[in-house]
């Protein structure tokens, strides 16, 4: 009975996580308001960015960099009350460690972090001081198996090529004419076992879930920002606003003629 009792307190913890109700948030605009959630297994970043809001960090702010079929950006302080044809900068960045998760992806409407390149910036830090959402372009199915091969296939040769080597070559086929079947299933099985575990172990291949398939086609997306960038939520209400954002003309910076300031209110906590 005692037992039974430990157990329940080692799953409850896991259970209220799982129940823990999602923080909302408003980001208004003058070309529309946007409702956004964010994500419970990125605390990192959501309580960073519920952070920032409350402080009036993002209040003000201009979306000022705004690029069709990709995404828009906003949040840097340098935007606020910049005049006309300012070129505007990434203000003083805040980073945090980065919570890049498979399950989150850049869907449209996703809400993710940017931040420095890898040669600045190894392990992929976040640069909480602004954000992103994504627009994206809508894929065929066609597309998204020709990227998942052009990644995959590669990687998949290479384990191969790791294991199946010539000299392994060179005694499976001495063994099979020797009819050594036992020999032959023990060395053929241990290169299978080993390409396999390296295959499942290899981070950087691409595993398309089939939810992640059909938003990449019928909501849209950006693909090859994915295991690079942290997504942290996402757009709920209002996604329409994010077209509207895009589809404004630009200056040679992405910076909209048309200023789209925004306010942030969290909704609820």
């Amino acid at each position: 009975m005692k037992k039974w009792i430990f157990c329940l307190w080692l799953i409850f913890p896991i259970f209220l996580h799982a129940q823990e109700k999602e923080v909302m948030a408003l980001i208004e605009t003058n070309l529309g308001n946007m409702k956004i959630k964010l994500y419970n297994d990125t605390p990192i970043h959501r309580d960073n960015f519920i952070r920032l809001a409350k402080a009036g960090h993002y209040d003000g702010t201009l979306f000022y960099r705004v690029i069709k079929n990709f995404m828009i950006q906003g949040g840097s302080s340098d935007s606020r009350n910049a005049i006309a044809g300012q070129f505007i900068g990434f203000g003083k960045p805040m980073t945090i460690e980065a919570e890049i998760k498979p399950e989150h992806y850049h869907k449209k409407g996703a809400l993710a972090a940017p931040r420095q390149p890898d040669r600045e910036n190894f392990f992929k830090e976040s640069d909480i001081s602004q954000f992103y959402i994504v627009q994206g372009k809508k894929y065929t199915e066609q597309e998204l198996e020709i990227i998942e091969k052009s990644v995959n296939v590669p990687i998949k040769n290479a384990i191969n090529r790791k294991y199946y080597t010539p000299e392994k070559k060179v005694i499976l086929d001495s063994l099979r004419k020797l009819k050594k079947v036992e020999e032959f299933r023990e060395i053929a099985g241990k290169i299978k076992k080993d390409i396999a575990f390296e295959w499942n172990a290899n981070a950087d291949k691409i595993y398309m879930s089939e939810q992640k398939k059909q938003d990449y086609i019928n909501l849209g997306g950006v693909h090859h920002l994915d295991k690079e960038y942290t997504v942290f939520g996402e757009v709920v209400e209002g996604v329409e606003v994010i077209d509207k954002i895009v589809a404004l003309p630009t200056d040679e910076n992405n910076r909209p003629f048309k200023d789209v300031k925004m306010k942030i209110t969290i909704l609820n906590e």
